[in-house]
């Protein structure tokens, strides 16, 4: 981890995606070690799960649950795998994947390409599942028929081996996804996953670009559908001011821009729920800071993943001991202590 800094010239002179599936071929052939201990600040309970940090690994990572305990052995406090659909798909064509190396930055148009729920479903069952919490986030394929069966039959195959599904309805690069974050759409899809009564907490995962009136919305369904927890949020289409090169790429942006977006939407989903539910912070979070103040703002949890190719894989250790540092001189015993303090 000391020597990133010597190695990230390497990885940065390979396109982003195959500098992405060498690290995955890396951290495959490398040893799990036991993950950091933690400091008792930072344990938290979120949806009756024990969480030994609230920094997570968010989910296009490991997209198919490759490497979720050396993840956890690196020092994030739990590992979210996936999108995993249905059926493998191959996702959009190649190029899609962009660093933004001057905003640290990252566009993706992806696609969901995943190896199929039936593959993650396999190599999570020779995982431990002993070190950590490793959650799956699942979506649906391009071409399906019937989104809504496809979730729920995602969320019912996969809760057998993830500690929480996330309901992953907010990635902009399947056509007509965010869509289901309509107030029919919603419902019909949040009522059908009640139904199922799928045994584990199901969490999920809105966009950043939001509309008035909608946290008030999709907080209030969440809440009547018992869902356990909201996260917010993904990448965004919308454009700040950037200045790299690749800034011009139709896709998902991820990193550093996204930050005062993604800290909106979260204030503004606080402000709707009222504390009813637990919310999950992501966009732009790549210090200890950056995730104190989501938890200030709201957040019982901070998910991560673009912070990490620029800084490199230390990164949930270095913010671990920081947010406990923070805490500390701050005044407050856990971190359960301190969500949406700044109110």
């Amino acid at each position: 981890m000391r020597l990133y800094p010597l190695i990230r010239p390497l990885a940065f002179a390979l396109d982003a995606e195959t500098a992405h599936r060498l690290t995955i071929a890396a951290l495959r052939a490398a040893p799990v070690r036991r993950p950091p201990n933690f400091p008792l600040s930072l344990q938290t309970r979120v949806a009756g799960i024990d969480f030994m940090s609230p920094i997570g690994l968010a989910a296009g990572f490991d997209k198919n649950a490759e490497v979720p305990e050396e993840m956890l052995s690196l020092g994030f406090g739990f590992v979210e795998i996936g999108t995993v659909t249905p059926r493998a798909q191959a996702g959009n064509p190649r190029p899609r994947l962009f660093r933004l190396r001057r905003d640290r930055a990252i566009i993706n148009r992806l696609g969901f390409n995943n190896d199929g729920q039936p593959a993650a479903f396999d190599r999570l069952m020779q995982c431990r599942h002993v070190h950590g919490v490793i959650g799956v986030n699942v979506g649906v394929n391009k071409d399906s028929q019937d989104r809504i069966a496809d979730y729920v039959s995602g969320v019912l195959s996969m809760a057998q081996i993830g500690r929480y599904i996330t309901v992953n309805i907010s990635s902009p690069n399947t056509p007509g996804l965010r869509g289901l974050q309509d107030e029919g759409a919603l419902d019909d899809l949040l009522s059908a996953i009640a139904d199922a009564k799928p045994g584990r907490p199901v969490f999920l995962k809105v966009a950043p670009d939001i509309a008035e009136g909608d946290p008030e919305r999709i907080a209030r369904t969440a809440i009547d559908h018992k869902i356990s927890a909201i996260i917010i949020g993904n990448t965004t289409v919308s454009r700040p001011p950037l200045r790299s090169k690749n800034a011009g790429e139709a896709g998902g942006l991820s990193g550093a821009p996204l930050r005062p977006l993604a800290l909106e939407g979260l204030r503004k989903f606080r402000k709707a729920a009222g504390g009813d539910i637990p919310l999950i912070a992501a966009g732009g979070i790549a210090t200890a800071e950056d995730a104190w103040e989501r938890i200030r703002a709201g957040a019982s949890l901070v998910q991560l993943y673009t912070a990490m190719v620029y800084e490199g894989p230390g990164i949930a250790r270095r913010m671990a001991k920081g947010l406990a540092r923070i805490l500390k001189r701050e005044g407050f015993a856990t971190v359960a202590e301190a969500v949406g303090s700044e109110a």
